[in-house]
């Protein structure tokens, strides 16, 4: 079962590495995949910027969680996709639904669920302060 969630983990975690990645190669093109258009040099900068960084952290936690075998980074990934996941239901609750709107809630949802079991599952870093932090 563990072996199983690792796999899972790591999948999912290159994933949304490569996602993160075609921002930041072609803002344009993956940001119109998620409805984004931007408007000159900043929209471009905004979406290379914080799209890659979120789609990388995301994936690199659960890669870094899966293979080292940790359940502290896949409590990052559990808490970027929790809010991504909120953001999402006060947008459907606000705005109504769109095209497609359950696709990406629930590759949000499943990702939560599986990093908060992996963390759950996989031993974390015992923190031990060190004589000079007190």
């Amino acid at each position: 079962m563990l072996v199983i969630l690792r796999a899972l983990l790591l999948l999912d975690g290159m994933f949304f590495i490569l996602m993160g990645l075609s921002f930041l190669i072609d803002p344009a093109g993956a940001g119109g995949n998620f409805g984004m258009v931007p408007q000159g040099t900043l929209g471009l900068a905004s979406i290379r910027a914080d799209m890659t960084a979120f789609f990388v952290i995301a994936g690199t936690c659960l890669v870094w969680g899966a293979w080292w075998r940790r359940g502290d980074p896949l409590l990052v990934t559990a808490g970027l996709m929790g809010i991504a996941l909120l953001g999402r239901l006060v947008t459907l609750g606000i705005n109504g639904p769109h095209e497609g709107w359950w696709g990406p809630m629930l590759i949000e949802a499943v990702t939560s669920i599986l990093a908060l079991i992996g963390s759950r599952l996989l031993p974390h870093t015992a923190f031990e302060p060190d004589e000079a932090s007190g």
